[in-house]
């Protein structure tokens, strides 16, 4: 056998997440900037496909979970050190085989890199996406994601990021003894085809559109201790426990808070770039943008547990 064969023998035999192409990264190299918005942090110095040290890793999750979001530049990336480098950080989400999400196969199971595109074969289009959590109407929602930008338009197809902490925080007083114990039922948007209607409330004369898996309306993140609204900007939801009419009422209330600008931070993409998201602490947004241009982006799922 030749040197070369015996070499990639010894490559493919390696398990899933292991490299042995170089060295670690180290975090003297790593250089982490606030965005100066509502949250954020931009990482330069890093090269996503290469192994990370234990101390470079441990720099990134404390930054996450400062700021939420982070945003790596100028990376290049196969489909294998993509998956590589979001397992620093979780394991891929898979949903319930019969609660559907964006991708799901008619099995139910659920691609580990999504291709998000106006591409064949890819999910969303160009249409407007309003501020949303990925997976909210499951059992056990997803806990971050991750988009690895491929081609983008020369203008437009922009992502805007929310930090529902500080909504949450802004709230008044009475407010947040209101709402504290509440839970809330978010509906299964892929319930639904295309051209029906979709209310933000349910219709209390309609059938529920999915199975209800209710979480807190106020929840806490299981790593910072700290309070967040845990609630989309449009999506079918329902108050348990609360009239209809109060229901719906307290919501559009909540809405009208959680989307003012201050809570954003928009996100111009480049390609190369790689966003990593708290999925339980921000809200994301996408505007329309024009069908005549072509955005390619790659998302990864975290698995995360129930809300409490």
């Amino acid at each position: 056998m030749s040197v070369a064969a015996a070499s990639e023998l010894i490559r493919q035999s390696i398990p899933t997440g292991f490299s042995i192409s170089s060295k670690p990264v180290s975090p003297d190299a790593v250089h982490i900037a606030p965005t100066g918005g509502a949250l954020g942090a931009v990482v330069t110095g890093l090269d996503a496909g290469r192994p990370l040290s234990s101390s470079t890793v441990l720099q990134l999750k404390q930054a996450w979970e400062e700021h939420l979001i982070l945003i790596f530049k100028d990376q290049t990336l196969t489909d294998r050190q993509y998956l590589d480098f979001a397992t620093y950080f979780g394991n891929v989400f898979q949903p319930p085989q019969d609660v559907p999400v964006l991708a799901s196969h008619p099995d139910g199971t659920v691609p580990e890199i999504v291709l998000v595109a106006n591409i064949e074969g890819g999910h969303t289009g160009t249409g407007e996406l309003s501020p949303h959590s990925d997976h909210h109407w499951t059992p056990y929602p997803s806990k971050a994601s991750l988009l690895y930008a491929l081609e983008v338009p020369e203008e437009g197809g922009d992502t805007y990021w929310s930090n529902l902490y500080q909504v949450y925080e802004d709230l008044d007083g009475e407010t947040q003894r209101r709402i504290e114990d509440l839970q809330l039922i978010t509906y299964n948007p892929f319930k639904r085809k295309p051209s029906e209607p979709r209310p933000k409330y349910r219709d209390p004369g309609q059938p529920p559109l999915s199975e209800a898996y209710p979480h807190p309306l106020v929840a806490t993140h299981p790593q910072t201790g700290r309070k967040l609204l845990y609630l989309d900007y449009s999506t079918e939801v329902e108050v348990v426990g609360l009239p209809p009419s109060e229901g719906e009422e307290l919501i559009e209330r909540l809405r009208e808070h959680l989307n003012q600008p201050k809570y954003y931070y928009h996100h111009r993409w480049q390609v190369g770039d790689v966003v990593l998201w708290d999925n339980l602490a921000t809200l994301h947004y996408r505007p329309a943008f024009d069908p005549n241009s072509r955005r390619v982006l790659k998302r990864i799922s975290l698995a995360g547990g129930r809300p409490f």
